[in-house]
């Protein structure tokens, strides 16, 4: 089994838009891949502008942020790729795709590390945290889970918030808590009228 490491990629498109995207990014034979799901803005912007940079943080406000129309987090320039990196990263890696597997679900782009540069150290995730990123990696596949699977998932991880968030977990915890709910609301029959 590949490890995978949740990050945030930065990617750019080739009118110089920045986006932020929480994805587990798989380790690799010494480089990276990422496998967005097609479609997804990363997926264009990886075709159209071939590098990234996977950022480790522990603001968990960013993953539950991008995931729920908060997508606008500080960045700063990168050393040898254009796109840029997170400003708040503990590390980042500034990668190049070097070839690509195509899939109809989730095509690999095939990463080389150009550099991987430290910013602060990584004190560990509180069970918040944790919690946190399991319910953001939910929340990115709401229409791919049964709605059973995530409310008892989410009742768990609630568990783990109320006892160790500070208040920038339990602040991600109600944006991902409020996407789930308008999904639902939205998706209900008596929302679109029934039948």
């Amino acid at each position: 089994m590949p490890m995978i490491r949740e990050t945030i990629v930065s990617t750019m498109d080739d009118a110089g838009r920045v986006h932020l995207a929480p994805i587990g990014i798989i380790a690799d034979d010494g480089g990276w891949i990422i496998a967005p799901f097609h479609p997804s803005t990363t997926l264009n912007n990886l075709r159209a502008v071939p590098f990234a940079a996977a950022n480790f943080t522990d603001d968990v406000r960013i993953f539950a942020g991008c995931l729920t129309g908060r997508s606008q987090w500080p960045t700063a320039p990168c050393t040898e790729i254009r796109v840029p990196c997170l400003a708040d990263a503990l590390t980042h890696v500034e990668l190049a795709v070097t070839r690509i597997t195509e899939d109809e679900l989730r095509p690999r782009f095939h990463c080389r590390a150009l550099r991987s540069i430290a910013h602060a150290p990584f004190k560990g995730f509180n069970r918040a945290q944790a919690a946190v990123i399991e319910a953001a990696i939910l929340v990115s596949r709401l229409g791919m889970l049964p709605r059973d699977k995530v409310e008892g998932e989410m009742a768990c991880l609630q568990i783990a918030v109320r006892k160790t968030a500070s208040a920038a977990e339990e602040e991600a915890w109600s944006w991902l808590r409020q996407a789930v709910a308008a999904f639902y609301e939205k998706s209900s029959p008596e929302s679109s009228g029934g039948i």
